[in-house]
C-alpha cells in the first residue's frame, strides 16, 4: 500500500452521534491560543476536507484533532470539526473525546471516577468520568458558560411563514423553536424534514435576527436550530425531545450537549428550571443526556448558567486514513445529494 499520508484516528459515538478523534499523524496547527489553532483549521482547510468530504467522510460525520493544551490546567486539548463549521465546543464530541483519551489509554483512567479538565477553543471544561472495568461508563462534562439571547422574538421563513423563535448560546449558537407549531413530531421518520426546515430557519435567523458573543467577537453567527417539543415534569425536574438540524443539512442523531445547555438557559431565564433540577433530554433516536444547572454565572453583561451535561460514549474502530499519490481527488468531493437539502 502507498501513501503520502496516515491520520490515525480512533472512531466513537455518543448516544448516536459519530465523533472521530484523530490521535495522530497530524501536526499540531500554528497558533499561540488554542481559538487561534481553530481558526487556522476553519480557513485553511485541509484537514476538514480530507477527514470530512468523501470518500472517508460524509455529512454524518464530526472529527476531533487532539492537541498539546494550551492552557496549563488542561490535561488534553481537541479542536472539534463539524460538517460546515469549527465551533467552540462540542457536548457530544466533547464525551466522545474523554471515552476514547480513558477507553484508548491515553490518559489513566482511575475507577470508580476519574477527573479531567480539556481545553476547548472555546474554553475549559471539567469532566467527571464514571468508570467501571476498564470502561469510562458515563461522561459528565461541566459545559461553557451559556446564556438566553433572544427570547419570544418573530422570524420570517420563507415558505414556512412567522414563527416565535428564542435564540440561546450553550457552547454553540442556537435559534431555538417549538416543534409542534410546526406540525414537527420529534420521529426518526420526520428527520428529512426537520433538516430541511431547519437549515431555512437557521439561514432566516442569521439574516434577521443575528447573534454577537458578548466576549469572543469572533462568533457572530447562529449555527444550529433546535425544535423543541413539550416540557414534562419528572421526580427531579424536567424532560422533553428535541432535534437539532446541522448544516448543510441532517439532524444529530444524540440529543446534542450545547443544545441542553442553551435550552436549560432558556428555561433559567422563562423561570421553568432552578439549579439542583435535572434535565433529561431525548433525542430523536431516543437517547438520552442528562442536564443540570450547575451555578449562575454572567457572561460579559449577560445572567448565564454553568451546565452540566452527561451522556455515554462508545469506541467503535480503529481506522488509518491514507492518501495514494495517485488519487486525483486529495481533497476529497462533496455532492448536494447528500450535502445539501
Amino acid at each position: 500500500m502507498r501513501s503520502i499520508k496516515t491520520i490515525h484516528v480512533i472512531s466513537a459515538h455518543a448516544e448516536g452521534e459519530v465523533g472521530d478523534v484523530i490521535v495522530g499523524g497530524v501536526q499540531p496547527p500554528p497558533g499561540e491560543t488554542l481559538w487561534d489553532q481553530r481558526s487556522f483549521i476553519a480557513q485553511d482547510q485541509t484537514l476538514r476536507n480530507f477527514v470530512l468530504n468523501e470518500p472517508r467522510g460524509g455529512v454524518f460525520r464530526h472529527v476531533n484533532l487532539l492537541v498539546p493544551p494550551k492552557h496549563p490546567e488542561a490535561d488534553a486539548a481537541f479542536i472539534i470539526m463539524e460538517p460546515e463549521d469549527t465551533p467552540p465546543m462540542s457536548g457530544s464530541n466533547s464525551i466522545c473525546v474523554s471515552t476514547v483519551l480513558l477507553d484508548g489509554g491515553i490518559i489513566p483512567m482511575q475507577e470508580p471516577e476519574t477527573y479531567m479538565t480539556l481545553e476547548a477553543p472555546g474554553g475549559l471544561v471539567r469532566v467527571r468520568a464514571e468508570c467501571r472495568d476498564g470502561k469510562a461508563q458515563r461522561i459528565n462534562v461541566q459545559n461553557l458558560p451559556s446564556f438566553a439571547d433572544k427570547i419570544a422574538v418573530p422570524l420570517e421563513v420563507p415558505g414556512v411563514g412567522t414563527l416565535t423563535v428564542d435564540t440561546a448560546y450553550g457552547g454553540d449558537s442556537f435559534v431555538v423553536v417549538d416543534a409542534a407549531a410546526l406540525g414537527i413530531e420529534i420521529v426518526e421518520n420526520e428527520a428529512r424534514d426537520i433538516a430541511r426546515m431547519g437549515v431555512a430557519i437557521t439561514n432566516a435567523a442569521n439574516e434577521q435576527l443575528g447573534f454577537a458573543h458578548p466576549e469572543n467577537p469572533d462568533w457572530n453567527h447562529i449555527s444550529f436550530c433546535a425544535f423543541c417539543g413539550p416540557l414534562e415534569t419528572t421526580e427531579t425536574g424536567l424532560t422533553g425531545k428535541s432535534a437539532v438540524a446541522i448544516q448543510p443539512g441532517k439532524v444529530d442523531r444524540s440529543p446534542t450537549g450545547t443544545a441542553v445547555s442553551a435550552r436549560m438557559a432558556l428555561m433559567a431565564a422563562k423561570g421553568q428550571m432552578t439549579a439542583g433540577q435535572t434535565f433529561d433530554a431525548v433525542s430523536i433516536i431516543g437517547s438520552h443526556f442528562t442536564g443540570r444547572i450547575v451555578a449562575e454565572t454572567r457572561v460579559g453583561d449577560r445572567p448565564a448558567i454553568t451546565p452540566e451535561i452527561s451522556g455515554r460514549g462508545w469506541i467503535t474502530g480503529i481506522h488509518q486514513h491514507m492518501l495514494d499519490p495517485d488519487d486525483p481527488w486529495p481533497q476529497g468531493y462533496r455532492l448536494s445529494d447528500t450535502w445539501g437539502v
